[in-house]
């Protein structure tokens, strides 16, 4: 968990000259720090742009952070990633790669996050909204390093500012608890500060619904129903973040201006590759292949369903890569279980070459999500059919062909939610806090052995509660603390 006192910065937008044939000799304006970096609102901004950089990176958000739902019954991790299979299999043990590499990017974020909410408040020359603004995009940013270290491992260490301004990093851990309410205090600041929108020239920034959206989950999460509703109603009630008008808008070249996206991921076509959407992309496309669904999740989608469509392609299925050879069949080859993730084989047609899109803006929360969160602590709180309005607002979106529901339980709120988020790393997490609150049995789920079939018919994934809750602290940070932490239970 190092910390750099450099300051790391993106801009906004590269302009880059391909004909170019010539190194250029650059001189070196300085070295900053954050004791002399923070002068003006440009500072600022970049700063905090530095944060949203990390979600690009190959081992945090843009994949590896996808590999901890491959233990679901919804896709194969595929690839030729060796550590995939230890997560995939519920066998892994502290020394496992893919639990190694996205530690140290959370704690990055989080100590970007930290460095930007310290010294912003120092700067004069800036305007009022800027500030508050950045603020509370460090702050949700900040929040969501701590999310995902507490959804994947559980007690983490909490490093305070306190803690930031000496450069003390070596620090226990904090339990579930105490890690929720940090991300719940940083959310309510992020809430009180952040626009509800921004012009098309900020797109992509955090928003007070995006803040209210991670406020929801964390909520769920934490079994405060109660709050979630109220919290996520907020989200619903908003026409800045309604719903797309079709569900396959959220999964398209012009997505980036959909209200539906609360999170994404932004790319630049040929400025900075987008690693989460190649992942999914069949390698004779141009991708590598990873999490191919499974015949249980093409099952799961009721007849009459357009969300299938748009979120699978299948043997048989046409799509145009752009390479100016018209249409290409998916065929049997291109995958191992016979599916692909279409929502995610976005492809440049229209440009020289063709090739995969990374202009597209990859979801990681959808306000579709937060709906569904609603609609089930509704039901649990309240009974069936008590979610049945919100859950019937998802069907009717998706197609006015679906039969609305009537009485709706968890049954139906789960089969929602699994149709609605497929490939949206939520499955594994879903089951796992369902599992807990004794609504499904996840073991019974994973030891079925058509849940990673055609991969092999026999095969079953055994889930030990409550070790396999959540993933050991990477052995290296047990081993770099000399005492400090301690491995989780179980391990």
């Amino acid at each position: 968990m190092k910390s750099k006192k450099i300051i790391y910065t993106i801009m906004a937008l590269v302009i880059l000259n391909s004909a170019c044939k010539k190194a250029l000799d650059l001189e070196q304006q300085g070295v900053y720090t954050s004791d002399n970096y923070f002068r003006n609102e440009k500072d600022a901004v970049n700063a905090v742009s530095g944060i949203y950089s990390l979600l690009e990176e190959e081992d945090y958000i843009g994949h590896a952070e996808t590999t901890f739902d491959t233990p679901s019954d919804d896709y194969w991790r595929s690839g030729d990633h060796g550590e995939d299979e230890g997560i995939e299999n519920l066998t892994y043990d502290a020394s496992n790669a893919a639990i190694r590499y996205p530690w140290k990017w959370r704690y990055e974020e989080i100590n970007r996050s930290t460095n930007c909410i310290i010294n912003i408040p120092k700067i004069t020359a800036i305007s009022e909204a800027v500030k508050n603004r950045s603020m509370g995009e460090a702050y949700f940013l900040r929040a969501f390093g701590y999310w995902r270290l507490m959804v994947i491992h559980g007690d983490v260490p909490i490093i305070t500012d306190a803690d930031y301004s000496k450069q003390n990093f070596n620090v226990p851990k904090s339990s579930v608890e105490e890690v929720r309410k940090q991300i719940e205090a940083d959310l309510l600041k992020a809430v009180d500060l952040l626009p509800e929108s921004y012009s098309s020239t900020d797109r992509g920034r955090v928003s007070k619904g995006t803040a209210l959206g991670l406020l929801t989950k964390l909520y769920m999460y934490w079994e405060k129903l109660p709050q979630a509703i109220a919290t996520g109603q907020k989200v619903i009630a908003n026409s800045n973040y309604a719903l797309a008008a079709n569900y396959q808008d959220n999964f398209t070249r012009a997505n980036e201006s959909s209200t539906e996206l609360l999170f994404s991921i932004q790319a630049v076509q040929n400025v900075v590759q987008n690693d989460f959407t190649i992942y999914y992309i069949p390698r004779a496309w141009g991708g590598y292949g990873f999490s191919q669904p499974l015949q249980g999740l093409s099952n799961e989608f009721e007849a009459n369903d357009p969300r299938k469509k748009a979120t699978l392609l299948t043997i048989g299925d046409q799509v145009d890569l752009g390479d100016g050879n018209g249409l290409t069949t998916f065929t049997a080859d291109l995958s191992a279980t016979g599916f692909a993730f279409k929502k995610y084989a976005v492809f440049n047609t229209a440009a020289a070459g063709g090739g995969v899109d990374h202009t597209f803006a990859v979801p990681l929360m959808r306000s579709a999500d937060i709906y569904l969160l609603v609609a089930e602590a509704l039901i649990r709180t309240q009974g069936a059919g008590a979610g049945d309005a919100i859950i019937n607002q998802i069907r009717r979106r998706a197609s006015a062909a679906l039969p609305r529901v009537t009485g709706a339980g968890m049954k139906e709120l789960i089969h929602e939610r699994r149709v609605e988020l497929a490939g949206e790393d939520q499955r594994h997490q879903d089951l796992m806090r369902w599992d807990k609150a004794k609504i499904v049995d996840i073991a019974a789920i994973y030891n079925l052995p058509v849940s990673k079939a055609p991969i092999d018919q026999n095969k079953t994934v055994t889930f030990v509660r409550p070790k396999n809750y959540y993933f050991p602290i990477p052995q290296v940070e047990i081993d770099k603390s000399k005492g400090v932490l301690i491995q989780n239970a179980n391990f």
